[in-house]
């Protein structure tokens, strides 16, 4: 039905950045909020930033200043930019999406995951 498909993990070190992006496929009817969540060995998931459709943001403390969330609502994909990344930053990063979907002559919304990408931080 739908699905997310991220890009841009990868390995750097601290200090440096990275652009991770997630770009949403499949019969969409429309996308409410998107973000980026991120699961470290032996932590629970947690929120790095989301994004409205009309642009309003929130982000984790720890990610304020660093981190920039946007979206491309007609490419249905969302970016993170990230800046500044520490080792504390390494984890497994995940979109997320609300995605209202038609089947036949009803609207379903769907709260749907990304298979992760890997964020490394290490020097």
């Amino acid at each position: 039905q739908v699905h997310l498909a991220e890009s841009g993990g990868g390995l750097v070190q601290p200090g440096g950045s990275l652009r991770l992006s997630c770009q949403a496929s499949g019969s969409i009817f429309s996308i409410s909020t998107m973000g980026w969540y991120r699961q470290a060995p032996g932590n629970q998931r947690e929120l790095v930033a989301v994004v409205t459709t009309g642009g309003s943001t929130d982000y984790a403390d720890s990610m304020k200043g660093r981190f920039t969330i946007s979206r491309d609502n007609a490419k249905n994909t969302v970016y993170l930019q990230m800046n500044g990344l520490k080792t504390a930053d390494t984890a497994v990063y995940y979109c997320n999406a609300l995605i209202t979907t038609l089947q036949g002559d009803q609207l379903h919304e769907l709260d749907t995951w990304g298979q992760g990408t890997q964020v490394t931080v290490s020097s």
